[in-house]
């Protein structure tokens, strides 16, 4: 139990839960060797995954099994994930989102124009393709 990096077989269960929660999961395969699982009972409950652009993140696939939301497991995800981030050299994190813009201030994310976010980043596929153009976008800076 806890949260863990995530491998190559739990993939399928990523997907079920990005699934449940309409996220894309476009690029999900190049990314997961920075993606992170929570795990209870031996079984996958939730997930985050960050894309590395240099110095630049994009916080992504944030989903909790719906039995299990309420516990907190969002917040610990989210920030082993900006952990992750920092670990990584990112001093600057990003996200788009279309349901979940209110649980993302308490890390530091701020709403910004989606013409102000990295190149690096604006060039992912999650940007150009996953996800749609009213999605809100956020941005945080990463202390030390």
């Amino acid at each position: 139990n806890g949260i863990r990096a995530a491998t190559a077989g739990d993939v399928p269960a990523i997907i079920a839960l990005l699934e449940k929660d309409k996220l894309p999961l476009v690029g999900l395969k190049e990314y997961v060797a920075t993606a992170l699982v929570a795990q209870r009972n031996g079984r996958i409950v939730g997930c985050a995954a960050v894309e590395i652009h240099g110095t630049a993140g994009l916080l992504r696939s944030v989903a909790v099994d719906a039995s299990r939301r309420g516990e907190g497991l969002g917040h610990q995800l989210t920030q082993a994930a900006l952990d992750l981030a920092r670990a990584r050299g990112v001093t600057t994190v990003y996200l788009l989102t279309t349901t979940a813009a209110a649980f993302f201030p308490r890390f530091g994310f701020r709403e910004i124009a989606r013409d102000d976010v990295d190149p690096a980043v604006q060039r992912s596929v999650e940007f150009t393709t996953a996800c749609p153009a009213d999605a809100v976008t956020m941005r945080a800076a990463l202390g030390p």
